[in-house]
């Protein structure tokens, strides 16, 4: 089979796509045929060694979390997944970004009709964390939270479990995004110099007066933010481990939100129409390079999907509804 690999550490250029063997289905394991792997940009902290303290690579490497696709065989404990199965789920051995994983079936749920397969395999990085950083803040209807890297992979995701909680939301992105931002209901305060100043007054334009929550999916200096505005340190979610532990804050993440029942919840959401998991772009897995030139440098919003065995939507009577744009 084809699969991203990268022999050492490095830029977008170390990356590469090898003919490699599956490794060997054991009795709990399911082969699935990938039809759709998202891409993250913790997986590009991994690759040029940025995290290798917490999450080092052995070499050749393998990549990829997310993955949706169709299961072509099972081991011979496996009950409940047979051929041709649809489903979702997530590799914790960095092996999804390929055309066929093996995974414990224990990974996996199915894929409801009326899922896109993008969609699908686009979930699990991002829905996890969103939703364990939204659970984390206890965030409530009618609280005031701010939101930063708001149309990134996980913001996106976020932002619309807000909403759900009928949360006021003040999103911290790019004015390219004020559109999507504003359709579900918050209000943009663009990033740069100043934005403490300008989260102050949007604060206060919401009649809320004061910030409730804060969760940062950027990093940085917004965790100090949140904390200069009045936020509880006990109701700020940083993706920054280490000023969390130096501010009190929290620090929840995928780990907290992996769980076959979050996923499964997250999915029949985005199928029915209640979330959507917008797709700023597709790419073959030859052109891995590019999709994480277009992730690392371009701001998408909300995620870039890889098609490993790309088929038409149409012709498959899995998808009941057009992809995500």
């Amino acid at each position: 089979m084809k699969a991203v690999r990268f022999h050492r550490y490095g830029d977008i250029d170390v990356l590469g796509v090898e003919d490699v063997e599956p490794r060997p289905l054991g009795p709990r394991d399911v082969l699935v045929q990938v039809r759709a792997a998202g891409i993250n940009p913790g997986e590009a902290k991994i690759r040029t060694g940025a995290l290798h303290e917490r999450f080092p690579a052995t070499f050749p490497s393998g990549q990829g979390s997310d993955l949706a696709g169709t299961v072509v065989a099972t081991g011979a404990a496996v009950t409940g997944w047979a051929p041709g199965d649809p489903v979702l789920g997530w590799s914790w051995e960095r092996s999804s970004h390929a055309e066929y994983v093996v995974v414990p079936y224990d990974q996996l749920v199915r894929k409801p009709d009326g899922l896109p397969w993008t969609a699908a395999g686009a979930l699990y990085v991002a829905g996890s964390t969103a939703w364990a950083a939204v659970t984390a803040v206890d965030a409530r209807a009618g609280e005031t939270v701010v939101v930063s890297g708001a149309t990134g992979g996980v913001g996106t995701i976020a932002v619309q479990l807000l909403r759900l909680r009928r949360a006021h939301i003040v999103a911290i992105a790019s004015p390219r995004h004020r559109e999507w931002l504003e359709s579900q209901g918050a209000t943009l305060v663009h990033y740069g110099s100043g934005v403490t100043e300008r989260l102050r007054r949007a604060i206060e334009g919401d009649g809320a007066g004061t910030a409730h929550a804060f969760l940062d999916f950027h990093g940085g200096d917004y965790p100090r933010i949140a904390l200069s505005l009045g936020v509880p340190p006990r109701k700020v979610n940083t993706l920054d481990y280490g000023l969390a532990a130096t501010l009190g804050a929290r620090a929840q993440g995928s780990a907290e939100g992996t769980s076959l029942a979050v996923l499964t919840e997250l999915a029949e959401l985005t199928a029915a129409g209640r979330i959507e998991v917008p797709i700023s772009r597709t790419y073959p897995l030859g052109e891995v390079r590019a999709a994480f030139t277009h992730l690392e440098h371009d701001h998408p919003l909300g995620k870039v999907v890889l098609l490993p065995n790309a088929v038409p939507d149409s012709t498959e009577s899995n998808d009941a509804q057009p992809e995500a744009a």
